[in-house]
């Protein structure tokens, strides 16, 4: 009796061995599989959307880097020439976001607002000729709403023209290794008759984000969404941020995106993720849909290189032993926590279901010694009532 006893529960034993090792082996087997692709398989179509344009399926060109160093994490025709439209307005802000640390100019300085001003096109806030704001105001606006008309009188109230701000402009340009790049605006729009168009690569608009993002106060006005303008009137102009990745990607807080139709849609991104940040430019998107998720793209992709690239954090500092703390007891610490890498963790619903398992068998023993004990006694008490021979 007592050996099949001990057999059964040695099989049961064996048999929840057995269970819980399926299980680890079937959760082995299952893993969740990142999603892969390259950024290879976006290949390029070789024709231009409209005569005379610079602008491709999916993108003319791109880039991703790492903000700090530089490193290049992927590109593809960064070289390639085209132009920024209104991620001009980037130049802009670097020269006046200096000219401010330099003393030349101040946040709360008063801009008179020009007629020449007044006239420039495109986006704007509808400066009026002789209205005054501050140059933050006018950043915000350049910034949030790509007002053609804040950046021209940026431009004016600095540099006294538009040609002198353009100098400035391309003269910064070169200091920062911009070298295939050259601006004729202020803003980005397209050419006027007898001008020429802003040029410049995904590679050198890279370079461009990246000093950007030296100065701390860039990603105020570039991580902006929303703000009004004419805050004190009684219609404030309420300017939105083209930038839809500050909504669609965590993370995200700038930069510029910029469009002309034969540009095309194109977008300076920048993202912070586990104490790392990627530039991601995409130069001359025939799309804007396209453009938007291939910027997501890369620069997801791009993070993702970084954190996994991310050393961990190191062991904690080891507590020197004290008066109150054994030296013994210290160095059985130590081991424990030198083992504690190679320890096979098992989770808290393993082991409930181990114990549910053992805790059954258990019991189905006890029912089963039940019933064969009593069948013992009945069996006794029926030979004990026999009839005497």
């Amino acid at each position: 009796m007592k050996r099949h006893i001990f057999r059964i529960i040695g099989l049961s034993l064996l048999l929840s061995v057995f269970i819980v090792s399926s299980v680890y082996a079937a959760k082995g087997k299952n893993p969740v599989r990142e999603a892969q692709s390259d950024p290879s398989d976006t290949a390029q179509t070789q024709q231009t959307s409209k005569p005379g344009a610079m602008s491709k399926s999916p993108y003319a060109g791109a880039i991703v880097i790492e903000a700090k160093t530089g490193e290049v994490l992927f590109e593809d025709n960064a070289d390639g020439k085209g132009s920024p439209a209104s991620i001009t307005k980037l130049m802009v802000l670097l020269v006046i976001l200096e000219a401010i640390e330099s003393k030349h100019l101040n946040l709360q300085d008063q801009v008179t607002i020009t007629a020449e001003a007044s006239r420039i096109g495109g986006s704007q806030v509808f400066l009026k000729e002789h209205e005054v704001f501050s140059v933050e105001d006018l950043l915000y606006a350049t910034i949030v709403q790509s007002a053609n008309d804040a950046s021209t009188a940026l431009a004016l109230h600095y540099a006294g023209s538009k040609e002198a701000f353009v100098d400035l402009m391309n003269k910064r340009a070169k200091e920062i290794g911009m070298k295939d790049t050259v601006f004729h605006s202020v803003h980005g729009l397209p050419p006027g008759k007898n001008q020429l168009p802003d040029i410049s690569t995904p590679r050198d608009l890279a370079r461009l984000s990246q000093e950007l993002l030296k100065h701390p106060e860039t990603l105020q006005y570039t991580s902006t969404k929303e703000r009004p303008f004419r805050a004190n009137t009684q219609q404030p102009f309420m300017m939105r941020s083209h930038n839809h990745l500050l909504s669609a990607l965590e993370g995200c807080d700038g930069l510029k995106t910029g469009y002309y139709r034969l540009a095309g849609f194109s977008i300076a991104a920048t993202a912070e993720k586990k104490g790392v940040r990627a530039i991601a430019v995409v130069l001359g998107s025939s799309d804007r849909k396209v453009r938007d998720v291939k910027a997501r793209e890369l620069l997801s992709r791009g993070l993702m290189q970084l954190v996994a690239k991310t050393p961990p954090l190191g062991p904690a500092p080891i507590v020197q032993p004290t008066k109150s703390m054994p030296e013994a007891q210290e160095k059985v610490k130590a081991e424990v926590a030198e083992k504690t890498g190679d320890v096979v963790q098992i989770k808290k619903s393993t082991i409930s279901l181990f114990a549910v398992i053992v805790s059954g068998i258990l019991l189905l023993l006890i029912v089963i010694f039940f019933i064969k004990k009593r069948r013992s006694a009945d069996k006794a008490i029926y030979l004990d009532n026999l009839p005497e021979a």
